[in-house]
């Protein structure tokens, strides 16, 4: 067993130095960089980065170099290059740089998921079966593998061959959807994809307040939209997303305010009305609250240096 396991994790480290050398050369600074393949982007620290607010959807997040940690709900999900990070629906959580310096940059990058192509492969069957589906929130922690790796690799290399990206890409990505089902977080994903499940049922929900977020909220009737009674539903989605629904709503809320007065240069007032609140004191209270400083003071800082975060999808306008 040791030679296999030794064989194995020197697969995994030529792969990593691999996928470091692509990603560092196409990042030229600290930031957060798109690809020419739908749904993979890399990013860059330099340096050590505090825990920062953002929206996780679902996808795979790896570190080629470095370390990072996610937060939700105030529980940590530390993660390094032997591990991975997949989150199974949109997750507001905070993102933190742990290991990174200018010689040795966090190097890595966030290849988004498909709902839909994971239900597929899980209809057609062939996968590794699953005796439980665990609980706790979306986000989970798995194992880094040569099995999940080597088609990753693959799929940064036809960066090297743009032509081959759209007939050779999505064949690769349904690769990795296929290695993630036969992972040790198998399960986070199959209970969102399984349309019969509370996870999905909770997904659609999550869709519903994404789009809506500056409607009134209605707890029992979103619970009705999506065919669940209302004590399973707040059950299942603080379960999966550790808040309530009104706290979802809230976090959107407030971080879409952030996003039109520092892009848009909207007032806190404007801000307020435009995402929903009906009292800009209330607002006020809570953007303090939430982000540690007034309206006015935090986005005043944020225009004198805003910065993104680790390859998620931020409320900061300058994130890609």
């Amino acid at each position: 067993m040791a030679p296999r396991h030794t064989d194995a994790a020197a697969q995994c480290r030529q792969l990593q130095e691999a996928m470091a050398q692509i990603i560092g050369a196409r990042t030229p600074g600290a930031g957060d960089f798109e690809t020419p393949i739908p749904g993979l982007g890399f990013f860059r620290r330099d340096a050590p980065a505090p825990p920062a607010a953002c929206m996780v959807a679902p996808s795979i997040v790896l570190v080629a170099q470095g370390a990072k940690q996610m937060w939700v709900g105030g529980e940590a999900y530390p993660y390094d290059t032997s591990q991975f990070l997949v989150t199974s629906l949109n997750l507001p959580a905070n993102s933190e740089v742990r290991l990174a310096s200018a010689q040795q940059p966090c190097l890595g990058l966030l290849l988004k998921l498909d709902v839909r192509v994971l239900a597929e492969l899980i209809a057609q069957g062939n996968l590794p079966s699953q005796r439980d589906r665990p609980g706790g929130a979306g986000v989970g922690i798995g194992t880094a593998t040569p099995a999940l790796l080597a088609p990753i690799a693959r799929l940064l290399a036809l960066l090297d061959e743009p032509e081959a990206i759209p007939v050779l890409a999505p064949m690769i990505c349904r690769e990795i959807h296929y290695r993630l089902l036969a992972s040790d977080q198998a399960g986070k994903l199959r209970q969102i994809a399984s349309v019969d499940g509370q996870g999905h049922r909770i997904a659609r929900a999550i869709d519903w307040l994404t789009l809506n977020y500056a409607l009134p909220l209605r707890v029992d009737e979103l619970a009705l939209r999506v065919r669940m009674s209302t004590p399973t539903f707040h059950h299942h989605f603080r379960q999966l997303t550790a808040m309530s629904p009104l706290q979802y709503q809230k976090w959107l809320r407030l971080n879409e305010a952030k996003r039109l007065m520092l892009a848009e240069h909207l007032d806190a007032a404007s801000a307020a009305f435009r995402v929903g609140y009906e009292s800009p004191s209330q607002f006020s209270r809570e953007y303090s609250r939430l982000f540690g400083a007034p309206p006015k003071r935090d986005i005043g800082v944020l225009r004198g240096g805003a910065r993104g975060v680790d390859g998620h999808k931020q409320a900061l306008p300058d994130h890609a």
